[in-house]
């Protein structure tokens, strides 16, 4: 009889901790997270943010799909939630999104966005405008900023001793240093389309209107053929690269001595052996042009209480400095005052030496609304037949 009893307890304890672990497994959520962006975008959620983010909250799972590289990544995004929200589903099948501005500006005019951030604790961490604006439309609440990704101008130290500080003295820089600028126009490349942009701000003083507030209206274009006619004049100074790449490429090798770049691209180069570490960067007045990508949640997200901890997890200072900063070159999505205390002296005096925080907050602007980047990319075609 005892040996039965004992027997029937084993069981009974046995049948307790599977009833337990069955109970453990029905609470675990997984939450479905869309990136745009490209394949090291997809990397750095399936293989490195997930497994830690998970191991720090075993309950939560990350399930990791890309959608695609660039705007027409962002664009996937858009038209998967529109299908949900026509189908009137009440739980959308995706928790947390990544995208680009076009995206954001979309999917909040659409209202397919939860309005969460303010509820982030991370949200007192952000500073940058375009947690406010996206394209000109109002995006604040809706979205944090993963990282910013900023153009600036790389130079080569042997050949400038004292780098143009502003698109001003760039002007006269090309002219008594002919061939020695380099940048990839507008149809090769962002960082070539950011310096068009950001010509345009400079000749027309009207970058809040094009890039924040609007409207768009023909009478705020009348003065872009005297702009475009000057950079007309400024590329008879100048060489054109094949792309971003071809920028760096040329920088590296000596054949140009400044061009635009984007900053990750810069120090991945860098990082890899292919651009000379005392190659530097300037961030000129009145700025240059970059762009955010962002974290959201979509409105009937099925796991919104689990989307908000890892985003909080994602936009942490801890987390932004070592991947975001440290990992992958970029400019923090948070302020960058807030990474201080956990990037190496090494990595804060490489990412921020050149460009620093106050620079970031003074310079950085943004693309041009829809409308008015439509407009620059045609009347540039047409002024540079």
């Amino acid at each position: 009889m005892r040996r039965i009893y004992k027997g029937i307890m084993v069981i009974m304890l046995l049948a307790t901790i599977v009833l337990s672990g069955l109970a453990a497994a029905a609470d675990k959520v997984t939450i479905n997270l869309i990136t745009a962006g490209d394949q090291n975008m997809v990397d750095l959620f399936r293989m490195e943010l997930g497994p830690l983010f998970t191991e720090r909250n075993p309950w939560i799972n990350l399930r990791v799909v890309g959608s695609g590289p660039g705007d027409a990544g962002s664009q996937t995004i858009v038209e998967k939630l529109m299908a949900q929200k026509r189908a009137g589903r009440d739980k959308w099948d995706v928790d947390v999104a990544i995208i680009h501005e076009i995206g954001a500006a979309q999917t909040v005019q659409e209202s397919l966005l939860k309005q969460y951030a303010p509820s982030a604790i991370t949200y007192k961490y952000v500073t940058s405008a375009t947690a406010k604006k996206a394209l000109g439309v109002d995006v604040e609440g809706y979205v944090i900023p993963m990282f910013q990704s900023q153009t600036v101008l790389a130079y080569n130290p042997n050949y400038v001793k004292n780098p143009p500080e502003s698109l001003e003295e760039l002007v006269e820089w090309v002219k008594e240093n002919p061939g020695k600028f380099g940048y990839n126009g507008i149809k090769h490349g962002a960082s070539g389309v950011s310096f068009v942009a950001s010509w345009l701000y400079w000749k027309t003083g009207k970058y809040d209107v094009y890039a924040l507030t609007g409207p768009f209206e023909p009478k705020y274009m009348e003065d872009w053929d005297k702009a475009f006619a000057d950079l007309q004049d400024f590329d008879n100074y100048v060489t054109m690269t094949a792309g971003n790449a071809g920028t760096l490429d040329m920088l590296s090798r000596g054949e140009i001595w400044i061009g635009p770049v984007w900053v990750d691209m810069f120090y991945s180069w860098m990082a890899d052996g292919r651009m000379d570490p005392n190659f530097r960067l300037i961030l000129p007045a009145p700025g240059m042009a970059g762009q955010p990508m962002y974290y959201v949640i979509p409105a009937k997200a099925a796991n919104q209480e689990a989307a908000l901890k890892f985003v909080e997890f994602a936009t942490s200072p801890e987390i932004q400095a070592k991947y975001i900063v440290e990992k992958f070159n970029w400019y923090p999505g948070i302020d960058a005052s807030y990474v201080r205390d956990y990037l190496p002296d090494e990595i804060w005096n490489k990412v921020f030496r050149d460009v620093t925080p106050d620079d970031l907050a003074e310079y950085a602007l943004v693309f041009p609304i829809k409308n008015y980047y439509n407009a620059m990319m045609e009347a540039h075609e047409n002024a540079m037949k």
